[in-house]
């Protein structure tokens, strides 16, 4: 691999092979894994995994879409942490505490807990890490082509709730994604840099959103969805609360990036 990046263990069955590693990006240490079919001869196209807030790269969720993508479509795929998430937390109370606080919020049900009022200092500290993490999966793409391991140029990204809040300006000013999966996030009703940047996505969106979502009025979501520029989008709406996405959802997932990124 490249100089910036260190592989730090492998492991393999008869459908995928794991490998975590270590990139420099900017001078900070994103941990990240890559997963690959067992049975790959060469590249083939890409899907990366973007987690939500407070999880990190390995979480259920992601490690059950990576072993789908691999196994299912034979494509390769790749999370990293974002910023101040998973191996890069660097205070332990700070982050329990923005977990115990999302789940106040589900727990207070739709409308209850669906607006946030953060300090200036978080506001700054949130918008930094999404342009932080911007710049990191920009970064990942690099090394993916260096490596050899995208076929054709065909990458796909996933990425809900935080990770659409990433999503949306990486896709907005990265060519190189070719479609994207995104969903329970949402717009204000002010103009704002989310809501310029899902005008400037271009490429085929799939939007996934819960109806009784806890942390996003339904209004903000179908704000969001209107604002995707892509002339190809679709959005998916099921009955429920911001974690219950009903698992054959991800049945739509392998379709659509099969569809445009190929078998």
């Amino acid at each position: 691999m490249l100089a910036a990046v260190q592989v730090i263990s492998e492991a393999a069955d008869d459908i995928v092979v794991e490998r975590r590693f270590d990139m420099t990006a900017d001078g900070d240490v994103v941990p990240g894994i890559v997963w690959t079919p067992a049975d790959a001869l060469g590249p083939t196209p890409v899907v990366l995994i973007s987690h939500g807030a407070t999880q990190h790269k390995r979480v259920a969720n992601v490690l059950a879409l990576a072993r789908r993508f691999a196994g299912d479509l034979g494509f390769t795929a790749v999370a990293i942490d974002a910023p101040g998430h998973g191996d890069r937390v660097t205070d332990v109370a700070a982050s329990d505490a923005r977990r115990a606080q999302l789940a106040r919020r589900i727990a207070a049900g739709p409308g209850g807990g669906s607006v946030m009022n953060m300090s200036a200092d978080d506001t700054r500290r949130w918008v930094e890490h999404l342009g932080q993490g911007v710049k990191e999966w920009r970064a990942t793409i690099d090394m993916l082509e260096s490596e050899g391991l995208v076929r054709d140029g065909l990458i796909g990204y996933w990425g809900v709730s935080m990770g659409t809040m990433i999503g949306l300006p990486l896709l907005a000013s990265e060519p190189r994604v070719k479609a994207a999966v995104l969903g329970l996030a949402g717009l204000p009703v002010e103009p704002g840099p989310l809501e310029a940047a899902a005008r400037d996505v271009t490429a085929p969106v799939l939007f996934v959103f819960q109806w009784d979502d806890e942390l996003v009025a339904r209004d903000a979501g179908l704000r969001l969805f209107d604002a995707l520029g892509s002339a190809d989008k679709t959005m998916h709406v099921h009955p429920g609360g911001h974690l219950g996405i009903p698992l054959h959802e991800r049945l739509d997932y392998v379709a659509f990036f099969k569809r445009h990124l190929g078998a």
